[in-house]
């Protein structure tokens, strides 16, 4: 494979194993060969376990003392568990944005809504949500909470979101919403707003995955229920104010 300047190789062995989970060609409790990944990649063992090593932090891998490396349990509920712990983490610093406002963040964030709104193309309308959310961690969050929500926030390539159709349509009024409350200097509701959001991610994840034939569609009825009560929960926190568009 030839080399990828400018990217670290142990970034790209992250990503070959997370792509594996996610079209299914790895599945739960798969030994994860090191030697074998490192030559499919054109690299050393080094970045390999170097990945194997965060993707353990990350909670996707276990290492057994002397057995190897094992990919760990994932399955709906996992996912639901990822997107609720990043929803709160995400949603400590919004309130933190709303409740000191700073001048040169909410213009900064009125941009990027406006970013959104007028996105036409679906990888730019994902990068101005990235950018949102990297605008709000860098003004607000210190390290620790920086280095917690990039955990999360990273897992899911932009490529699997790009796959997700319709993801726009209830995540564009979602971003005017989290303004509008970070504006208006209302923590609680940016909080709220955020949580509800990756809840709804969590629900997207799972469908796509589904659809995929990763996960098992035995359990469709009840995410079906679980998004349209997110979907509800969404519209009542609505308020009746002017958005920012």
């Amino acid at each position: 494979m030839p080399k990828r300047y400018g990217v670290k190789d142990k970034d790209v062995a992250v990503a070959h194993i997370v792509s594996g989970l996610l079209d299914g060609s790895l599945r739960p409790g798969d030994r994860i060969d090191r030697t074998e990944i490192a030559a499919k990649l054109g690299m050393s063992r080094v970045p390999v376990q170097e990945a194997v090593n965060q993707l353990e932090r990350d909670g996707i891998v276990a290492i057994p003392y002397h057995r190897g490396v094992f990919l760990e349990r994932f399955d709906a509920e996992v996912v639901e568990e990822h997107y609720e712990v990043y929803g709160m983490l995400s949603g400590i610093a919004a309130s933190r944005a709303a409740a000191r406002r700073p001048p040169e963040l909410l213009a900064r964030l009125r941009e990027l809504v406006i970013e959104m709104s007028e996105a036409d193309d679906p990888e730019l309308f994902e990068n101005a949500v990235w950018e949102f959310r990297r605008a709000i961690n860098q003004a607000v969050a210190g390290p620790r909470l920086r280095a917690a929500i990039s955990t999360f926030q990273g897992f899911m390539p932009t490529a699997f979101w790009l796959a997700c159709a319709g993801r726009r349509d209830y995540m564009l009024p979602m971003y005017v919403e989290e303004l509008d409350a970070i504006e208006h200097g209302d923590p609680d509701r940016a909080r709220a707003v955020v949580v509800g959001r990756t809840a709804r991610m969590a629900v997207t994840v799972i469908e796509e995955l589904r659809r995929r034939g990763v996960f098992d569609r035995s359990e469709t009825d009840r995410h079906e229920i679980d998004r349209h009560e997110i979907d509800r929960d969404s519209s009542d926190r609505t308020p009746e104010r002017n958005r920012h568009a």
